[in-house]
């Protein structure tokens, strides 16, 4: 593949693949000009047009091939890198108002360069070459990669070897001298129709009877035995209908689809895993720490929700209002809150044993429960703002319409100098980032993406150090005699990402 340029090379890139894509129950021949799914190619475009226009933010030079590439296939060199991510992950969702689908592979990719460092270090495996030797392939190409985590997981009380059928995780079903098959399905894929790679990676800790799901692999996004099935998002239709206004953003969505991978082949040069079952949690715990901090992206699309409040404030003639402006307030207080805890955890990285940054994972699990909460208020606030014409408002057919567009904009005008029709797209926009399609990117990514809350809970309750932080409260009470052994939290998180020492919270 030529390297890609900008968002037009890109869009080239995806044609002429063959790719089995169902949406709607119809098989769609030509899915890159699909009124449905350009939204999502445009924002995905969006990623390479911005390493265009500011190179400094989205692109960077990479020490394995000495050229500048896109930031999203950069492997971490310093806490600084981290946090340049986060400014362009921000940027990025002001500039789309939605997913722009690459943060997932941007930190697998990073996930793996650690943790196949580290199971080459154990069992004497070449898994950490054979991954340099490919994110340098894709460096050359400027591609995008895909990471594929979730699994459908059937009954949630069982392992994966324990399933009815073992196709409820993807799992290796044959090998041979040229590579491994693997089979089953990767749910809730974010832009993966989009991609250019697929990197499958194991959901969940794994046992030794589990060895068979034990696999990471890349993956063609166009290899034979790959089927994508479409997922549906609110008001997704709107897309295909005449006009622009009622599909509130008309150019930029998110994507989210079903990969099903029957007998698919992956060659032994792009295999980062295969079996050894006792690092898929290594993997996973480090991915999510990536990952969790890497939503700090729903800033950006926060941004443009307060932008879209404070936009029909103005036109409803109430801007000054106090109790508008004190909703606007919290908005931005809610917003910059999330934006604070992830790119602290950027700030406080710290260096593994194969060279990459680790963010710190407190403050990432801190960032994503935020994450799970704070958009919805904003949302909630939003709609409270925009009041109730966002949901009645007649179609634009009715606004074209001779006889009843004249009506409407008589009576659905707001204050003197505001055009209508500019008061109809803000309302539109509301409806589509709250309620519609991109609420998708917004508000449902933002409670399960990366993980549910609970799981971030489960991770924030792990290096709580309340051993630590009860010996705090005792020394300064002058209770002696009854310090605390240290706590399992802190060894947690020692065990877990092989760093020495985790430097308590005033040091």
């Amino acid at each position: 593949m030529q390297a890609i340029t900008d968002g037009d090379t890109y869009i080239d890139s995806l044609r002429g693949r063959k790719m089995k894509v169902y949406l709607m129950g119809e098989l769609i021949e030509n899915y890159v000009d699909h009124p449905m799914i350009r939204p999502s190619i445009n924002a995905v475009a969006e990623t390479y047009d911005l390493a265009v226009r500011e190179p400094e933010l989205a692109s960077v030079e990479s020490k394995l091939t000495g050229r500048r590439i896109n930031r999203f296939l950069h492997i971490v060199e310093s806490p600084d890198d981290l946090v340049m991510q986060n400014k362009m992950q921000r940027k990025l969702g002001q500039n789309t108002g939605t997913c722009f689908q690459r943060c997932v592979g941007m930190d697998a990719l990073n996930a793996l360069h650690s943790t196949t460092y580290e199971i080459d270090e154990k069992h004497g495996t070449t898994y950490h070459k054979k991954l340099l030797d490919f994110i340098k392939m894709i460096q050359g190409e400027n591609a995008v990669i895909g990471g594929a985590m979730s699994d459908p997981k059937g009954d949630r009380s069982k392992g994966p070897s324990e399933q009815v059928d073992p196709d409820l995780y993807t799992h290796i079903v044959a090998k041979d001298d040229k590579g491994i098959y693997v089979s089953g399905a990767k749910a809730h894929q974010t832009g993966c129709i989009n991609s250019h790679w697929i990197i499958i990676m194991p959901t969940m800790r794994l046992t030794e009877d589990d060895r068979d799901w034990a696999v990471v692999g890349a993956i063609p996004a166009d290899a034979e035995g790959l089927t994508y099935i479409y997922g549906r998002q609110s008001c997704d239709t709107r897309s295909m209908e005449e006009g622009d206004i009622d599909d509130g953003n008309a150019k930029f969505s998110g994507q989210e689809a079903m990969i099903i991978l029957d007998k698919v082949f992956v060659p032994w040069e792009h295999i980062f895993m295969n079996g050894e079952y006792e690092f898929a949690s290594m993997l996973v715990e480090r991915f999510t720490c990536y990952h969790r901090r890497s939503y700090v992206c729903k800033t950006g699309v926060g941004d443009v929700l307060i932008g879209a409040a404070g936009t029909i404030a103005d036109y409803n003639g109430v801007p000054k209002v106090s109790h508008i402006r004190e909703k606007m307030i919290e908005m931005t207080h809610l917003n910059e809150t999330i934006y604070a805890a992830g790119i602290a955890s950027s700030y406080q990285a710290q260096k593994m044993k194969s060279g990459v940054y680790l963010n710190d994972d407190m403050l990432a699990q801190v960032c994503k429960h935020n994450v799970t909460k704070f958009p919805y208020e904003i949302a909630r606030l939003t709609q409270d703002i925009a009041g109730g014409l966002m949901v009645t408002l007649p179609s634009e057919k009715d606004f074209r319409n001779p006889e009843t567009g004249p009506l409407l904009k008589k009576y659905l005008v707001g204050r003197k100098g505001v055009d209508v029709e500019n008061r109809m797209r803000i309302l539109r926009l509301i409806e589509n980032m709250t309620m519609g399609r991109n609420a998708v990117g917004y508000l449902t990514e933002s409670m399960h993406g990366a993980g549910s809350p609970q799981a971030q809970r489960i991770q924030i309750q792990r290096q709580m150090q309340l051993g630590y932080k009860m010996n705090l409260a005792k020394n300064l009470a002058g209770i002696t005699g009854d310090n605390n052994e240290p706590s399992e939290d802190a060894s947690y998180f020692r065990r877990v990402f092989k760093i020495e020492k985790r430097p308590p919270p005033e040091e």
